[in-house]
């Protein structure tokens, strides 16, 4: 599929659905006429959906995964630029009807791939000069290889003090990498996109907007998980801004809209208890909220500010907003390390959600834990080897048996 398959028709306000946006160029500030200094709005695109037949969800098993997201182009914004075969991850069954959806599996290791093959392709079709992204790690990554496969030029704001694992995993791609303290990185931003003209795709406002196209993406896993086991009762998303858990409820509320499916599911936040603006504002019945973060290992979602998306995405499926300690993230980690999954700290957040509920609040019927990204991700990864011992029978037995394995 090409570019021209896309039925998107324009950019809709989430502070006001009445008012509209022309599709070109993305509003990567959020809604110019409903947000304030305080509260901004994102946007969300549209699509002329009386044009998506089911056809469009009965391709042939062997199609969908050689085509990457493009498997999805009509309910997806132009894609402009080739992919690099991401999507399609699998959906693992752990046990008592809860299944993982591995995005480790995607070309740069994170479920970001989904959002920079949308978020890419806008910067190509804005026809900017490249890429400017604040990350931490896995959006950083992902934004530089697809902006590598686009031909376009990647400016990555990282942390100080970056993992020098990191550090080669961008510069591979041929990123700029301009490592900064946190609070520097979404100013600098700003002024890298005013001056230098490239396309800003991580956010710009006070409130997390982000870029208008990229939770477009993350709608495909949806779709992935409604092609295998059809709407489950819930789904349980590591959530930092909302992104992924906004664009995994749009694409189920979709399968509703064109009537392949009477239901969404109940979309549950997971976030660190030493953040959780989302859980701020809904506890607070507000569209977005800002708290004092703490120290936590799950980095990769620990965001002081919230945005409108996610809190829509749980006000409207019914589900709820969880905090999970980073003990509790320790040995969900575990527990997917057992089952075969190696992910993200960050990433265990979701099976740390559903295991934090009392046994009678959990969800009746099918369960997806979305697992967002690999554990070679971490930060502490990397920082420590096993033991070197002597090759002798004797002390590999005394390993062995420390191990709880004897003859």
């Amino acid at each position: 599929m090409t570019a021209g398959d896309s039925l998107a028709t324009g950019q809709r306000s989430m502070g006001d659905p009445t008012l509209t946006h022309p599709l070109w160029p993305p509003l990567t500030r959020g809604c110019p006429r409903t947000s304030t200094a305080e509260l901004a709005y994102p946007v969300e695109v549209d699509y002329a959906y009386e044009h998506a037949g089911p056809a469009l969800f009965a391709t042939a098993e062997g199609a969908a995964r050689s085509a990457g997201l493009d498997r999805w182009a009509p309910l997806l914004p132009p894609l402009g630029t080739p992919g690099l075969g991401e999507g399609h991850t699998p959906l693992v069954p752990l046990a008592d009807g809860v299944y993982v959806k591995d995005e480790s599996r995607n070309p740069t290791w994170s479920h970001k791939d989904r959002l920079n093959r949308c978020t890419v392709a806008a910067a190509a079709g804005v026809g900017a000069p490249g890429v400017v992204v604040a990350s931490s790690g896995n959006h950083g990554a992902s934004a530089a290889a697809y902006a590598a496969r686009a031909g376009l030029r990647c400016v990555v704001l990282g942390p100080a003090g970056m993992p020098a694992a990191l550090d080669a995993f961008l510069h591979a791609y041929g990123a700029v990498v301009l490592p900064v303290p946190q609070e520097a990185r979404w100013p600098l931003m700003r002024q890298i996109s005013d001056r230098l003209g490239l396309h800003p795709v991580s956010n710009l406002t006070v409130t997390h907007t982000g870029h208008p196209f990229g939770p477009e993406g993350y709608k495909t896993i949806a779709y992935e998980i409604f092609a295998e086991i059809g709407v489950p009762a819930a789904v349980f998303v590591p959530t930092g801004y909302g992104e992924c858990l906004f664009g995994v409820w749009k694409g189920f509320a979709e399968l509703r809209r064109l009537g392949l499916s009477g239901t969404v599911p109940r979309m549950f936040a997971c976030e660190p208890a030493a953040g959780g603006p989302l859980a701020a504002a809904v506890r607070q019945g507000v569209p977005a909220a800002r708290v004092s973060c703490g120290p936590t290992d799950a980095y990769s979602i620990a965001c002081p500010v919230g945005g409108y998306r996610g809190v829509r995405a749980v006000r409207e499926s019914g589900g709820g907003a969880l905090l999970v300690t980073d003990r509790q993230l320790r040995e969900s980690q575990q527990e997917l390390a057992r089952q075969g999954i190696w992910a993200e700290l960050s990433s265990a957040a979701s099976l740390a959600g559903l295991r934090s509920l009392p046994a009678g609040d959990a969800p009746e019927g099918p369960v997806v834990c979305v697992s967002t990204s690999s554990g070679f991700k971490d930060r502490a990864t990397g920082t420590t080897a096993s033991e070197v011992i002597e090759p002798t029978w004797e002390e590999a037995y005394r390993r062995l048996r420390a191990a709880g394995l004897e003859g």
